[in-house]
């Protein structure tokens, strides 16, 4: 019954129906991507500034209260940004989002890896864990379809926002109906001190452990390098649909709008994303063991993310938007291999009561890598537009490379430094 609540609260969270519009939201709000990397950067920086109290919270609090707060935040969140136009309402949109996201990240987890040590089936978390997220990502094709449907009938991006509000409601109501036990160990000490002290212990055990250093320094380079990318895909969808040739033959036959174009494009490439996404999740306990193990796993996902890169830069230059599209794709099914795989290598080294503060020092080297990252990826998609349309997402390709190729060479450095130890100790 549990792993169906937990596979159900997946299903409800992903249920963002702006996700596959959210740039386009806000282009159609009249941002440029500059400004919009500016919104996407401060995001970032308020998570950062809340997750690893929050995760502290959490851990002393009771996890329940924790998740019901961060939906609620979501809801006033998704109402603001339906609603508003001026940018500094789109700043507090951000805000409510970015608690949302704080108090969410790194605490659910660790109730899956507290329900699996209560149950006896540790052993299982990277299983487990895909399973759970490829319900996430099969959610996050559902909402796609109803996502393309509102784009469709509306021709508004902004208004799916609203419809969002509906699924986290239910979210709500799933919650509680999960057992008390999943609160922690310390629920119910709810005073300051112990919320200090849980939190510096963590701080403490994620730096001075240097496997976790390492993994957090990973965690910082994958999925703020896939964060600070994956939506600009959207504008490389919208351009597709307006000059494909089958995609204005479709849209003349029918007598469609460029944004009804548009809304069909974006929901056959998501739809499809979030299907491989969904079965690379459930796969990456598969992939893991064929791999060798987790750590080799890592290796090799850096390795082909620096070659989908580098793909994705011959055809940004080439001109070829479908291979860009299709880079895209490919990076999130390898994002949602990453995840199952990075998530099981932190428990594996994290004491069991620090769990969601650890994993949430892990969310915040991602968010701090996009705080920085974002807006000037955004200024250089700006920048490069005057030296050609073409080129403006050059910059995207040529971030992932850089970030791609230090992993692989950090991983490389890493391998032959295991090898020396193990030579020396057995000589």
């Amino acid at each position: 019954m549990m792993l169906f609540r937990f596979c159900l609260y997946g299903f409800l969270k992903n249920q963002q129906y702006y996700d596959p519009f959210l740039i386009l939201a806000f282009r159609q709000k009249g941002l440029s991507f500059g400004m919009i990397g500016v919104l996407i950067g401060f995001r970032a920086i308020c998570i950062n500034l809340m997750e690893i109290p929050s995760g502290a919270v959490a851990d002393v609090v009771g996890r329940r209260r924790s998740m019901m707060a961060s939906f609620v935040a979501y809801i006033g969140s998704f109402a603001v940004f339906g609603l508003c136009e001026p940018v500094w309402a789109l700043f507090v949109a951000m805000l409510l989002f970015s608690i949302g996201e704080a108090f969410r990240t790194g605490t659910h987890k660790a109730m899956i890896f507290q329900w699996l040590e209560h149950e006896g089936r540790l052993s299982e978390k990277t299983a487990v864990y895909g399973h759970t997220r490829s319900w996430s990502q099969l959610g996050s094709a559902v909402s796609v379809v109803i996502a393309t449907i509102l784009v469709f009938s509306t021709e508004q991006y902004s208004a799916v926002f609203l419809y969002c509000i509906i699924p986290y409601v239910l979210g709500i109501v799933n919650f509680m109906g999960y057992p008390s036990y999943l609160d922690g160990s310390q629920a119910g000490d709810e005073e300051p001190k112990s919320i200090r002290r849980m939190l510096f212990a963590s701080v403490s055990q994620a730096l001075g452990n240097r496997p976790l250093r390492g993994l957090l320094l990973e965690s910082m380079g994958y999925d703020g390098l896939y964060g600070s990318t994956k939506d600009y895909v959207q504008p490389i969808i919208k351009a597709a649909c307006l000059s494909l040739p089958v995609m204005v033959a479709l849209g003349d036959h029918f007598s469609l709008a460029d944004r009804q174009r548009v809304a069909i494009g974006v929901g056959v490439v998501y739809f499809t994303l979030y299907l491989l996404s969904s079965v690379a999740s459930a796969g990456a306990g598969r992939f893991a063991a064929r791999m060798g193990g987790d750590e080799r796993s890592a290796r090799v996902l850096w390795a082909a993310t620096l070659g989908l890169f580098a793909v994705m830069a011959a055809g940004i230059f080439a001109g070829l938007t479908a291979m860009t599209v299709v880079t895209f794709v490919l990076l999130a099914v390898f994002h949602n291999l990453w995840r199952p795989v990075l998530v099981s290598r932190v428990a594996s080294h994290a004491d069991p009561a620090q769990t969601a503060t650890i994993l949430s020092i892990d969310s915040q080297a991602s968010s701090l890598f996009l705080a920085v990252v974002a807006p000037l990826l955004g200024w250089s998609v700006d920048w490069i537009t005057s030296y050609g349309e073409q080129l403006r997402f050059l910059p995207v390709a040529g971030l992932g490379i850089f970030v791609a190729g230090v992993m692989v060479l950090r991983g490389r450095r890493t391998k032959e430094r295991r090898v020396d130890v193990t030579s020396a100790e057995n000589p």
